[in-house]
């Protein structure tokens, strides 16, 4: 199998990580690299491991064995303040969306920025119109979470991983819970993203569509492994009966 990326700086390296939950074990051997601005889809059934992956990867699960190598460094066994550095670096937009429902749109962006301790105030109010207008939801700025759409928030939650100028952007189930048509405009969304900020992104989803829309490569776990890796084309004719069952209905 060749896991290789494409052509350019590796940005994120996994190797031999396997996760385990006492006797259970949810990944095992997980070998990856994704390369700068590469967008990566991890398919798979529900319990496969896949959001344990990007929990890992963030930090907020400590992977049983193997290693994860964000931006050259061995994240797992930093100290905690070197692991915030790299996590200023990475986005995370949770299948929720995770607004804080307490708190304006306007609020919601500035949270992240003003938890860092260089951040300008003067700096505030240009990057929150700056990232609504990459959403194209400027007129949202004063409402509350309550009053928008599901496709809303999770334009809003973009908006806001947007504010630190990610790197690499981990998606968790970015269409779950939409509409067709809303899900159709989130993926062109993240595709925009990715083609103006060359960002890296992995994104985790059942969204056929979405996956054939923005993924450079797809991965497909089965039981906690990586049982196929290509293009979405290479992958629609897999002679694999499972892997091909995934676009069978897309």
């Amino acid at each position: 199998m060749d896991n290789n990326g494409a052509n350019g700086d590796i940005v994120l390296e996994i190797s031999g990580l396997q996760k385990s939950f006492g006797d259970y074990t949810v990944l095992e051997d997980i070998e990856l690299e994704i390369s700068k601005g590469e967008t990566i889809v991890l398919l798979g059934k529900s319990g496969t491991g896949k959001s344990v992956i990007l929990q890992c990867i963030i930090g907020l699960l400590i992977p049983t064995k193997g290693t994860i190598k964000v931006f050259g460094e061995e994240f797992t066994n930093l100290p905690e303040d070197k692991k915030n550095l790299i996590r200023r670096r990475i986005g995370f937009l949770f299948q929720s969306g995770a607004l804080y429902d307490s708190m304006t749109v306007r609020q919601n962006l500035e949270f992240p920025v003003i938890r860092q301790p260089d951040y300008k105030k003067s700096d505030l109010t240009p990057k929150v119109e700056e990232a609504l207008k990459n959403v194209s939801l400027s007129d949202a700025v004063d409402k509350m979470p309550s009053e928008l759409s599901g496709g809303m928030k999770k334009r809003i939650a973009l908006a806001r991983t947007l504010m630190l100028d990610p790197e690499i952007i981990l998606y968790d189930e970015p269409t779950t819970g939409l509409d067709p048509v809303t899900s159709n405009e989130i993926s062109h969304l993240i595709l925009e993203m990715q083609k103006k900020f060359n960002v890296t992104s992995l994104i985790v989803t059942h969204d056929i569509p979405c996956a054939k829309l923005v993924a450079d490569r797809i991965i497909v776990l089965k039981e906690g492994k990586i049982t196929a890796m290509g293009s979405y084309d290479e992958l629609e004719k897999s002679e694999d009966e499972f892997v091909r069952g995934f676009f069978e209905f897309s």
